[in-house]
Parts: C-alpha cells; sequence; structure tokens
C-alpha cells in the first residue's frame, strides 16, 4: 500500500481568515502534530486560489511526492474545483484533495483569534483524516442529445429559443397559453425608451413561429420529465385547440361569427372581451383560433357550430372531435423560463381594488393604453368616456411588505415612472406618485426618472394607509381619497383622485413548486426557483442539465430577461457541443446483498435517480440523475446504499480528526487523540 505523503496549505485569504486566524501557527500546527498522520507539508499562503498559490501544490505533487491533498482556504462551494484542476495538472487524481472552509465556518463567525485558530487547527485535523480514506475516481461521461426544450415562450423563453435554433440545432418550444409573448405582449410601452412593446417583441415571436429549428408547441404542457442530462425523455400534452392547424389559414372569419361573447380575463385583464373561439391578441403566433370549452355554446349544450359553418376552408378546419395528444421528446437540457404571476392587488384590502370601480391594477393600466386594447389607447374611468384629472400611481403593491412579499419586485419603481408619463402625456391630469424608495438603478434609468420629474408629477415618499372613497373634506365628492404619511414633510396627506394605478408586485407562477419537482429543482423561500450559485451561476440548477432563465429564477424587467435567456442558451450550447458531459463521480450506489426491498428510499430522491426493479425486489440507482445529496444514504434502514466520497469510514476519520481537539465551555483545553 502507498504510503501517504499529505500536503496541507493554509490560506490567508488576505486577510479575509489570516485577520482572525493565526494561519501561520495552524500550518506550523500540522506539520508538527499531524506528521504521524501522514502530514509531510505543511505551508501557508496568502492568496492558495492564485496562479502561484495552485503552482505551490503542483510543485510539492511533482518535486515532493505528495499523494494527499488538504486545502484550508474558503468554501469548497467557491474553490473546490479550483485546487482539484490544480492537482490534476500536477498528475494527482483530483478526487484525493479534501477542502476545509475556515473562512465561512470560523474566520465569519467569530472576532475571538485564540478560539478561531484552535477550530481551524481541529478542520484540518479532520480534514487530514478524511483524505486517508479517499479513493481516486473518474468522472462519469454522459452523451448529450443535440435538441433542447424550452418551457415557457415569454421574452426569455423566446430569447433562448431563438439563440439555439441560429446555431444549428433543434429546439422544442413549450407554451401552456395559446400564444407566445407571455406578459410582455400584454405591455403598451417599455420602459426607459418607451418603445412600444409589441413592435420589438413580434419579430422575435414571428421568428420562434418560422425558425426551421424550432417545434412550437404552443397551448401544450410539460407532463412528465424523466432521464438525465443529455437524455431527458418528456412527455408533453398537446391540448385540443378544437381548429385542425394542418388546414386552417387563420383568416378570422369563425371568430367573426361566433355568438358568444365572454369577459377576457387573461389577456384583457377583463377590461375587455372576446369570442367562445379566439386569438388572444392580432399579433398572436401561431395564428390559429382555440375554442374555449368552457364557454362554446356546442360544448355546453350541444347546439351552434356557427364557426364551423362559416369556415372557408375545404376540408373544414374546426374539429369538434379533437383530441388531446401525448408527444414524446428526446432532448439533452432543458430550459424553464415559465415567467411570474402579477400580485393579487384584492390581497390589501385598503387600497380598494375590487370594490373601488376606479382603482385599476397594473396590468389593467397596461391594456388600457395599448392601442389594441379594450379603450383603444385611451386613459379613461371605468365608464369607458370620462378622462380623469387627477390620478394617484401606488408603488411596491405587495413587495417590501412583510404582510406579503419581503423582496423588491425590481420592475415596479420603472413600472410607476412609465404610467406616470402616460397618464400625462395622454390626459394632462395631474399625477401623483407615492413611493418608498425610489430604485432606477440601470441603464437610462435615472435619466427617465429625472424626466418624468420635470413633466411635473408630483412625488410623495411613504407608504399609502388606505384608499378610500369616504368623502370628509371639501373638494373631496365624487373623488377617491388616497391617505398616506409624506416622510418628506412628515405630515399625513390626504389627495383626492379621479383613478388609482396600484404597481403591483411580482410573484413566483402559482405552480411552481409543483413544476420544481417536476424538473427536480427546488425553490427557495420566496417560491422562484432556485439557482446554482446566485452570483456565480444564476441560470443553472443543482439538477445537471436544466437551467432557468427569466423572471422564474427571481423578478427582473425586460432587458434582464432577455440577457438572462441568452445565458442559459450559451450554457446548453457549451453541453451540446462538448457531445459527451463529464459529471462528478460522487454519486449513491446500493449493495444488492444488503438491499431488503423496503422502498423507504424510493419516493425520498429529490432527483428522480431511484429506481425499483419489482422483478428482483432490489433498487437501483442511476448515477447520471444522482447529485450525491445523501437523502437516501441516511434513510435506507439496512445500510443498503453508500455514498462515494461520503463512506461511513471517511465520514468517521474525520469525526476522529475534529475530535482531537477536545473543547469544554467554548475553550480549548487540551490536544487528545480519541482513536
Amino acid at each position: 500500500m502507498t504510503e501517504e505523503r499529505i500536503g496541507v496549505y493554509v490560506c490567508h485569504c488576505g486577510t479575509n481568515i489570516s485577520s482572525v486566524v493565526d494561519v501561520e501557527e495552524v500550518a506550523e500546527w500540522a506539520k508538527e502534530t499531524l506528521g504521524a498522520d501522514g502530514v509531510t507539508i505543511a505551508r501557508d499562503y496568502k492568496f492558495m486560489c492564485s496562479s502561484l498559490g495552485q503552482e505551490l501544490i503542483q510543485d510539492d505533487i511533482k518535486e515532493k511526492g505528495i499523494n494527499r491533498v488538504v486545502v484550508a482556504a474558503c468554501s469548497p462551494h467557491l474553490h473546490e474545483k479550483t485546487f482539484r484542476t490544480a492537482c490534476d495538472r500536477a498528475g494527482l487524481n483530483p478526487y484525493l484533495c479534501e477542502m476545509v472552509s475556515v473562512r465561512e465556518q470560523v474566520s465569519w463567525v467569530t472576532t475571538d483569534k485564540e478560539l478561531a485558530t484552535q477550530k481551524a487547527k481541529a478542520l484540518v485535523a479532520g480534514g487530514v483524516e478524511r483524505v486517508v480514506q479517499q479513493e481516486p475516481l473518474e468522472p462519469l461521461h454522459v452523451p448529450i442529445n443535440e435538441a433542447t426544450l424550452v418551457v415557457g415562450a415569454g421574452i426569455a423563453g423566446i430569447q433562448a429559443a431563438i439563440e439555439i435554433a441560429d446555431s444549428g440545432f433543434p429546439v422544442y418550444l413549450v407554451e401552456r397559453e395559446p400564444s407566445v409573448g407571455g406578459h410582455m405582449a400584454q405591455f403598451d410601452k417599455t420602459f426607459p425608451t418607451l418603445d412600444c412593446a409589441a413592435c420589438i417583441l413580434t419579430p422575435k415571436m414571428v421568428t420562434v413561429g418560422s425558425h426551421p429549428n424550432i417545434h412550437l408547441l404552443s397551448y401544450s404542457e410539460v407532463e412528465r420529465v424523466d432521464g438525465y442530462v443529455g437524455n431527458f425523455t418528456v412527455t408533453i400534452r398537446k391540448k385540443a385547440r378544437y381548429v385542425d392547424e394542418d388546414v386552417c389559414t387563420g383568416c378570422g372569419i369563425c371568430i367573426e361569427k361566433c355568438p358568444k361573447t365572454v369577459i377576457d380575463d387573461v389577456f384583457e385583464a377583463g377590461l375587455g372581451y372576446r369570442k367562445a373561439i379566439y386569438r388572444p391578441f392580432p399579433q398572436a403566433v401561431p395564428k390559429y383560433p382555440v375554442i374555449d370549452t368552457e364557454n362554446c355554446t356546442y360544448f355546453q349544450r350541444g347546439k351552434c357550430k356557427a364557426c364551423q359553418i362559416f369556415c372557408p376552408t375545404q376540408p373544414n378546419s374546426i374539429d369538434f372531435e379533437q383530441e388531446d395528444e401525448l408527444l414524446q421528446v428526446e432532448v439533452g437540457n432543458i430550459i424553464l423560463a415559465t415567467g411570474y404571476d402579477l400580485f393579487d392587488s384584492r390581497r390589501i384590502p385598503q387600497y380598494g381594488y375590487g370594490r373601488l370601480a376606479n382603482v385599476f391594477t397594473s396590468l389593467e393600466f397596461e391594456r388600457m393604453c395599448n392601442a389594441s386594447g379594450p379603450t383603444n389607447g385611451a386613459v379613461v374611468l371605468r365608464d369607458g368616456v370620462t378622462k380623469p384629472e387627477s390620478v394617484a400611481v401606488i408603488h411596491c403593491v405587495g413587495s417590501r411588505d412583510r404582510n406579503y412579499n419581503n423582496y423588491c419586485s425590481v420592475i415596479c419603481c420603472m413600472q410607476g415612472l412609465k404610467f406616470a408619463h402616460l397618464v400625462k402625456e395622454r390626459t394632462g391630469a395631474e399625477v401623483y406618485n407615492f413611493y418608498i424608495d425610489m430604485r432606477t438603478a440601470f441603464k437610462d434609468y435615472d435619466e427617465f426618472y429625472q424626466k418624468v420629474l420635470s413633466e411635473g408629477v408630483h412625488f410623495i415618499r411613504g407608504r399609502v394607509a388606505e384608499v378610500t372613497d369616504a368623502a370628509r373634506l371639501p373638494g373631496e365628492e365624487g373623488k377617491i381619497i388616497v391617505q398616506a404619511e409624506d416622510t418628506f414633510i412628515g405630515k399625513q396627506r390626504r389627495i383626492p383622485v379621479d383613478m388609482v394605478i396600484l404597481s403591483a408586485g411580482l410573484e413566483p407562477r402559482h405552480d411552481a413548486k409543483e413544476v420544481g419537482q417536476q424538473f427536480g429543482i427546488s425553490c427557495s423561500t420566496n417560491g422562484f426557483f432556485t439557482e446554482k450559485h446566485p452570483k456565480l451561476d444564476p441560470v443553472a440548477t443543482m439538477t445537471e442539465g436544466i437551467f432557468i432563465a427569466g423572471c422564474a429564477q427571481g423578478p427582473k424587467d425586460i432587458p434582464a430577461s432577455v440577457v438572462q435567456g441568452a445565458a442559459a442558451s450559451a450554457r446548453v450550447l457549451g453541453h451540446i457541443q462538448q457531445k459527451e458531459l463529464s459529471l462528478e463521480p460522487v454519486r449513491a450506489s446500493v449493495i444488492e446483498e444488503k438491499c431488503s426491498g423496503c422502498r423507504i428510499c424510493n419516493t425520498m430522491c429529490p432527483f428522480n435517480a431511484i429506481i425499483f426493479h419489482e422483478d428482483r425486489m432490489v433498487t437501483e440507482i442511476n448515477p447520471a440523475l444522482c447529485q450525491g445529496c445523501g437523502t437516501c444514504v441516511a434513510a435506507c434502514p439496512s445500510g443498503a446504499i453508500t455514498g462515494t466520497q461520503f463512506s461511513n469510514e471517511q465520514i468517521l476519520a474525520q469525526l476522529d480528526g475534529l475530535l482531537m481537539l477536545s473543547v469544554i465551555g467554548g475553550r480549548v483545553l487540551a490536544v487528545d487523540s480519541v482513536r
């Protein structure tokens, strides 16, 4: 058996570690005390992650025969790959490198230098004991299917799909609504440039509808996801439109002749109407209409068929017998761009939405301003005629509020400024913006704020307490009264207005948790999909091959959604062009002789990596799906599941090293081996 020659390297991390931990003492202690455990070299260095720090390790491996490495530095989550790569370059198996965190777990959690130094020693001792038990491992290799699934066809999903398709690879773009476009298709103008939303979105919608490499599946939903990175099998339900897309020309005669009119509470946000057979909006892609079976007279009473009677195509494109289709597609990577839901303003009853006629949500106002909207772009009260003479815009509705959502929704400030400008432009009314803080951080945003200020909009810093129609003072009759504290002058203010616009915040999709479980990813405490790292890897997830983009990851505006869609596509293209992906070999495995077939572990895997073989009554773990989380290892009552790099021997050895320093009452009293 090869003699262990362990190198210990303690990082100063500038002053992040060395300001609290005596790193020189830790290195010296490791060399003197842990020599019997195989430590032959112990060094400290200012920045171990630097090129010079890595070269220090590489030189010791090549020249001094180091065959195990322990690095005491920051979190392995940040730099484990860095040091493994350094070992690999020097010819040492990268899985014979162990990192211990003396920054996050020591220097960042105490100011007691003596205690911090002793804890760092204990962690180093644990790392040394553990690395002795580690074995050389080889990464798993999986081929990558060139096709990609993009779920959600808002602006982020559209951008991701186009980027991949333009690179020459096939894309399946799935959208649950009858048309692509997402929320952006509902908007009138976009801040800060005031571009027409439809003008900049429609060309991209047309592209995804006609691109030879994009297979558009609108009015469809993902039902099941099987497989692993490079080899996903996805089952998609293509819902029946009751319109034959191969025959329909999109002429719209069926919509025109349909006698049933219903309130459009989706695209028109309840302000407008549509027919029982409808196209969501004039520029919809695809152009084919869909029948709303809940409101169609034929589906409810068995009579009518006006759409079929007047359809000019031969054969007739209206097919009342059409059924849902289940499609199976094979893809290598998946991008989730499922978007957001708008905060329901009825949840804040004191703002009067749903109770006072002329209180509007941000989406209702967007549709009102849109030239193709229910008022043809006119800003009017609910009567559809009267223009307001005074308007209040309330920011942060449902955001930055511990009663609802504690986070900032990012878009509310600029959205409120845009509304103020549009009201001024189209009505000349007095506009009052009630805000908590004005956050205009991105390119040209503050210039837009200054522009709105110069237009004479009034800004009142303070949270609105109540919106009511209870007139008490002269001039308040027939008005909506907004009561708020003005923190600049330190007084309560009552401002009567004709219209109130609630700048509602963004929330995770209502089914985000279920969708996350379906795809094997998790949601944060706020409900948005969790990224691999919020700063360094915001589009990847903990499940290899599944990426997130746009507001599915968290609130963001249109430019940020476009950027993230492109970023996710770049990650996917990187996988595709490699043709084969190397996966971490840190995986769980089953010792079949010990497996009792109890199936306790079967439902616990968050990555759906566990398969049960009924014929042999044993469990098997798919190593390509497994992420090495250890849930099944802990759950198995018979000890039949082991985790690579996390065996009982390794864990117990690490504990042995940690307990070399016996701590009582928070102070180190003695050094004593417990072996």
